[in-house]
């Protein structure tokens, strides 16, 4: 049987527990039914609820934008929609007048720095400013809801990119962390979950019997996904992680990047779940666009036994070894958000001590989850 997801549940429940709110939907083109209904759909043709504004995270309420996101109108129901990656990543007080109730639906990928996880928490806090309800429509954790690895973020080091302290691969759902983040940051939100059934923690996306929707414009397969928490660290460096390829986040490269040499020296390292192969590849956007570079392809043999971070933190220490006059490591705490974690890594401190630094931190997280959690 598929997964239900919370838009799944509150059809089939008949709109309870919104029943006569006006609402505002933060949603995206992957707030879908399992069979493929839009939740903006759905929720402006339900006669028991009122929509009244959409608000729009990073890549737009369609999921088609690559940059700053403006206020605009739905063509398909006529509301307006609000930009919540544009001026502000808050809902502004303006826009939640006449409302009784916040909903979010969107697809995380259970990864720290993807976005869409900030869009929520900084709804939540408007949502308690302005006094009025939030309600997540949950969704499985595409890349599982056990596996937990990274440094957990410095709380002064908190960003949109890392806007509460939480590992880089965190194994929760939207929920879940909503949950979380209302009693850590003591955001006092009126806060609801409408639950998934049908999703157990130990699954993977491609076990609920959902359908896979990019939930952003390079985010194209759950092997991107798995591999996104490793590789996505590097991104602010000056190498290409795929972007503006046919593979984002399978790939790495530059100009300057002998992919032979990395692909041998990782191969050696006893990564386990993982190989990687020599290429060579043209951007055609983004990094090092129509710039041939040499590279690896990163293929994934065992996800289960794959750790991505631990595999990006190989990847790190390889170019920061192999190559320490290419690679500028300067950026590499931007998504790292580790202080400690950082400078050991520029002093030249292997992979295995780098992930011994955030082993009290990532006990407390996980102990410190068990209460928000919803699912078996």
């Amino acid at each position: 049987m598929s997964t239900l997801t919370g838009i799944d549940i509150l059809v089939r429940d008949k709109m309870a527990p919104l029943r006569g709110h006006r609402i505002g939907l933060i949603t995206n083109h992957t707030g879908l039914t399992a069979d493929g209904r839009s939740t903006i759909d759905i929720l402006h043709q339900a006669p028991e609820v009122e929509l009244r504004a959409l608000f729009a995270p990073e890549h737009g309420s369609r999921g088609d934008v690559d940059e700053k996101v403006a206020d605009s109108r739905d063509q398909r129901t006529g509301l307006p929609v609000h930009s919540l990656y544009g001026e502000s990543y808050h809902p502004r007080p303006q826009h939640l007048q006449g409302l009784d109730t916040l909903v979010f639906d969107i697809q995380d990928i259970g990864c720290r720095f993807y976005t869409y996880i900030s869009t929520l928490g900084h709804a939540m806090e408007a949502a308690a400013a302005a006094g009025i309800f939030l309600a997540v429509l949950d969704r499985p954790n595409p890349i599982n809801g056990i596996d937990i690895e990274g440094p957990v973020s410095d709380p002064d080091l908190r960003s949109f990119t890392a806007w509460h302290s939480i590992p880089v691969r965190h194994g929760m759902t939207v929920g879940e962390l909503a949950r979380l983040f209302n009693t850590e940051r003591k955001i006092g939100a009126r806060l609801t979950v409408v639950r998934c059934e049908g999703w157990r923690r130990s699954e993977w996306f491609d076990a609920t019997g959902l359908t896979w929707t990019n939930p952003s414009p390079n985010m194209r397969s759950l092997t991107q996904a798995t591999l996104y928490p490793g590789v996505g660290l590097l991104e602010f460096t000056n190498l290409s992680v795929g972007r503006g390829t046919d593979t984002p986040f399978e790939l790495i490269g530059a100009p300057w990047l002998d992919g032979r040499r990395l692909a041998a020296h990782l191969n050696d390292q006893g990564l386990v779940g993982a190989k990687f192969v020599p290429v060579r590849f043209t951007p055609r956007a983004s990094v090092y666009a129509g710039t041939p570079c040499g590279g690896v392809n990163l293929l994934v043999l065992n996800r289960d036994r794959l750790r991505p971070v631990r595999m990006g933190l190989h990847i790190a220490a390889a170019l920061r070894d192999l190559f320490p006059g290419d690679w500028n490591p300067a950026r590499y705490d931007r998504l790292l958000a580790d202080r400690r974690v950082f400078e050991a890594f520029v002093a030249g401190a292997a992979p295995g001590a780098l992930e011994s630094l955030w082993q009290d931190e990532l006990g407390a997280f996980r102990r410190a989850r068990r209460a928000h959690l919803l699912y078996d």
